[in-house]
């Protein structure tokens, strides 16, 4: 990684407006969520200045500091694991949640709904690889929790999310991202009450395949910004 954060951010929206036309897409179908835990408070207000307004945190510890700072001036993501005795100080901060893994969480967040007056916008995070190492649902386990939420009022299920495993060859991956786009195609033809429409797939090595294969939200984070910077 090399240049100005200006540099960093433009190259990255550059290499997601080509892919989106390999794709035959456009790019203004594809959120960059800027992904925050490397980036120290100036960068962020750098960040901020160059034109990013959607950041992405993994940590609830970390993301409610940069929220004393930054509040609503941005648009936040919750991208990491969420723990249940965590999610209550999401409550009002929070646009979306890209990381409802199980039964339990989406209960709690359909009652937690009332105290901020409105429903959580949420992903399913679907663990496509199968790794023991991540979260997520088995894909053949999807359509059932699918049933199980969907007279949860206080959730808003927007879409899927997945975490492909790290490959040198970030083509490696395009099998991962194809199949939770294939899962949500599927979903949406047996479900079509549901409006699944987000995929957020892709981090710094691989999201260029992720937006060839239909991703509409990135998480982009060392290409942005680097360790040292923090």
């Amino acid at each position: 990684m090399s240049g100005t954060l200006e540099e960093r951010i433009e190259r990255v929206k550059q290499q997601i407006e080509q892919a989106c036309r390999r794709s035959g897409r456009s790019s203004s179908e594809v959120k960059l969520i800027a992904v925050t835990k490397m980036a120290a408070v100036e960068k962020m207000r750098e960040a901020i200045q160059c034109g990013l307004c959607s950041f992405g945190e993994n940590r609830v510890q970390d993301f409610l500091k940069k929220y004393k700072l930054f509040g609503q001036d941005v648009e936040w993501h919750m991208i990491g694991h969420l723990q249940r005795n965590k999610a209550k100080q999401l409550v009002g901060k929070v646009e979306m949640i890209h990381s409802l893994d199980r039964l339990p969480l989406a209960q709690l967040l359909d009652k937690l709904s009332k105290d901020q007056g409105y429903p959580w916008n949420v992903l399913v995070q679907v663990n496509i690889s199968q790794e023991t190492t991540k979260f997520g649902l088995s894909p053949h386990q999807l359509p059932e929790f699918l049933d199980a939420v969907q007279d949860l009022k206080g959730i808003n299920i927007c879409g899927l999310m997945t975490i492909a495993p790290f490959e040198e060859d970030p083509e490696k991956t395009r099998p991962v991202f194809r199949k939770l786009r294939q899962l949500r195609d599927e979903i949406a033809r047996t479900r079509p009450h549901l409006n699944l429409y987000h995929l957020s797939m892709g981090m710094t090595n691989d999201f260029v395949i992720a937006v060839e294969e239909g991703a509409t939200m990135v998480r982009v984070g060392s290409a942005l910004f680097s360790e040292d910077e923090q």
